[in-house]
């Protein structure tokens, strides 16, 4: 196998992260995957950092084994928690990306001067990562936050079911989350819902899904370091921490009937 036809690497604590995947086949068809879903540890968004990363660690070792020419953390709270801890285990070897810098890019590029809601989970939130980096990049965006608590979970055992716009109405309508330019969905689970969302506010602001943003970014990395597969690929390879029927359904919504879960304890 040569480096270009290596894999990419993905993974997350359950189905989130599969709306991440799913995107990167959209936009990269060619390209092999390999796909981690740690459902033994989820969710992570209500782990400790420390947990956190200690998972994330074991998850990229095995990433690196397989072997990936570029590992994408698909999930907030890990990107949040664990990303220095994954560039440390990595040491230079495949690059590594998480799905919070292209978000912040696109900030950048786009939401000067806006007020910018944010909905993540627990980890994400109080983590302060999103403020921290645009701070950092002196960005004039307001940025306000709200951590969802139950979203992810419930999105996880129901998916995009009616019992969610309740839980989206307690959460949108807190007065963190009013008068908004525009909503990052920072939660990979999130994007399973956006319609619900939109609808929630009428299609009046703009809906920062991260998947979408990271599959683009993932194809300039890959192009810019000379990776971009250019062979017919198209390989996907799925493995579980635990086999889970809600992992397996959702897996299917998003690839098909071709899908199959192998079980791999860390």
């Amino acid at each position: 196998m040569s480096r270009t036809t290596q894999p990419i690497g993905i993974f997350d604590s359950g189905i989130g992260g599969l709306t991440v995947a799913h995107a990167i086949v959209k936009h990269l068809p060619q390209e092999n995957i390999v796909y981690f879903g740690d459902t033994v540890n989820l969710p992570y968004g209500d782990k400790s950092a420390s947990a956190i990363q200690q998972y994330a660690v074991k998850i990229t070792d095995f990433l690196l084994q397989q072997p990936c020419k570029l590992i994408l953390i698909a999930c907030h709270s890990a990107s949040a928690a664990a990303f220095p801890h994954i560039l440390q285990k990595v040491d230079g070897r495949v690059p590594v990306m998480d799905v919070i810098d292209p978000v912040i890019q696109l900030l950048k590029a786009r939401y000067a001067l806006k007020r910018i809601g944010l909905i993540g989970t627990r980890q994400t939130v109080h983590s302060l990562v999103y403020h921290q980096k645009i701070e950092a990049l002196n960005l004039d965006i307001a940025l306000a936050a709200h951590a969802t608590y139950l979203l992810a979970p419930a999105i996880e055992e129901f998916g995009n079911h009616e019992m969610i716009d309740h839980l989206l109405k307690i959460y949108l309508s807190h007065p963190t989350l009013q008068n908004i330019d525009a909503l990052i969905l920072a939660c990979t689970h999130y994007p399973i819902i956006k319609d619900k969302i939109l609808q929630y506010y009428d299609n009046r602001i703009d809906l920062i899904d991260s998947a979408a943003i990271v599959a683009e970014a993932v194809k300039r990395r890959l192009l810019a370091d000379g990776l971009l597969s250019q062979a017919a690929g198209g390989r996907k390879q799925f493995y579980v921490s635990d086999y889970t029927d809600t992992f397996a359904r959702h897996a299917k919504l998003f690839f098909g009937d071709e899908i199959v879960l192998t079980r791999k304890t860390l």
